[in-house]
């Protein structure tokens, strides 16, 4: 290769098509699929690929690229399986969602796309906005806008006056476009419908709200929304387009339901029983914590005037219960995706979700697992992302310091590539 090169200089051509490796020496890399660290270690990259994974330090030829990572943990980029990319929390959301329009929108998913990237996670799942993250997606996708790979649902398919309902709150004498509500059902048929809306509409994944949730403007933040029927329309028509369904629920009843009906993810889980952990481990299905939302809207619920009287108490409530759910849904055997609910918290700081994991009990090599190739395979991904490994796309991220000792690394992030290219690098 180097004599190649070198010949293409003498004779003043140009050394552009001649594919230029990219050597990633690492001095810890945690590949995602092996259960122990790696020392001194390098990834080769070409293109948009990791075409070789080398112990030791190999040394680079003339037109190599070589990024010394030698002092630094290295791991696969990270995929959280619930974000909110257009959209983040403030004082004035509810202000915002009455006066933006989708050009307002759009331009906020970008700041935090980039956000979300830069913070080491190089894919993510969307769940549920107004449709303009199917575009944002398609603009990451195309080269227009920076940001992480999505994988969205699009619009949230919910029922009348429920958790996604997106008129809760705004007063009867105004009228909204039919398109707002086009996710709103009240029956097995209608939500059959409203999957195959998504199709056309080119969502990657169906959401559902199975129960009241937090911070929609209603009073129950507990009780199912669907009933079994309804969701199994819903999945069984999913199924049929290739979706997979996540399934918003803070109460037990609502999940118990979901599960039942055959969701593949249960987000929050607030409030699983005992008996809701036994549907979890029997039907395989994965439990998303966003322990940080949780978190962070018992911190936000303690400034006035934060969020609108009748979510105050469910913020409460919830918030003190969250971390102890997931500690007991992890040591009862529940399989875990990781995901944070970003957007709920601002953009950036979905790292620190492996803080409160790693409290809740889960060992970092198992938390990191979760947020690679546990949610590769969940998004159909495992050939392509989730591990440093030969042929797999070059999405990889490094921290300063050692997370196996301290997950608060997680948040120093100093390089983030994503196929191939590198868009952070400290």
């Amino acid at each position: 290769m180097k004599k190649t090169y070198l010949l293409a200089l003498s004779l003043g051509l140009s050394v552009s098509s001649f594919a230029q490796r990219t050597l990633i020496h690492c001095g810890t890399l945690i590949d995602g699929v092996s259960n122990s660290p790696k020392s001194q270690m390098t990834i080769i990259v070409e293109k948009n690929r990791i075409t070789d994974v080398q112990s030791g330090y190999t040394a680079a030829q003339a037109s190599d690229k070589v990024v010394d990572m030698k002092t630094k943990t290295v791991t696969p980029g990270w995929i959280d399986m619930h974000v909110h990319i257009e959209s983040e929390t403030s004082k004035d959301q509810y202000l915002k969602r009455m006066s933006y329009n989708m050009a307002d929108v759009a331009y906020e998913a970008q700041k935090h796309a980039n956000t979300t990237l830069m913070a080491g996670f190089t894919t993510v799942r969307d769940l549920g906005g107004t449709g303009v993250n199917i575009s944002i997606r398609n603009a990451i996708n195309k080269g227009l806008v920076v940001g992480p790979r999505i994988f969205t649902s699009g619009k949230t398919i919910a029922t009348t006056g429920g958790h996604g309902d997106p008129t809760n709150g705004i007063n009867s004498k105004y009228t909204v476009p039919d398109d707002v509500t086009d996710g709103v059902v009240n029956s097995p048929e209608e939500g059959r419908q409203a999957v195959r809306q998504r199709y056309k509409d080119g969502a990657d994944a169906i959401k559902i709200t199975a129960t009241g949730g937090v911070l929609s403007v209603a009073k129950n933040g507990k009780g199912p929304q669907f009933t079994e029927n309804e969701i199994e329309a819903i999945v069984s028509t999913a199924k049929d387009y290739g979706f997979t369904v996540a399934a918003h629920a803070h109460g037990a009843e609502g999940m118990k339901r979901a599960i039942r009906a055959g969701v593949t993810t249960i987000e929050h889980g607030t409030f699983m029983d005992d008996e809701a952990i036994e549907l979890f481990k029997k039907h395989g299905t994965y439990y998303v914590p966003t322990i940080i939302a949780g978190k962070t809207v018992g911190d936000s619920v303690k400034v006035p005037g934060y969020y609108h009287p009748l979510v105050v108490p469910k913020a409460i409530e919830t918030s003190k219960q969250i971390a102890a759910t997931f500690a007991k849904a992890y040591k009862a055997g529940v399989k875990v995706a990781f995901g944070t609910d970003a957007g709920v918290f601002p953009h950036g700081y979905n790292a620190k979700e492996f803080q409160y994991m790693v409290e809740g009990g889960m060992p970092m090599m198992e938390a990191i697992k979760s947020a690679t190739i546990v949610n590769a395979g969940i998004l159909g991904m495992k050939d392509d992302l989730g591990s440093i490994e030969k042929g797999k796309l070059a999405d990889i991220v490094a921290v300063d310091g050692d997370p196996l000792q301290d997950a608060k690394a997680m948040m120093n992030v100093v390089l983030v590539m994503k196929e191939g290219k590198i868009y952070k690098q400290k």
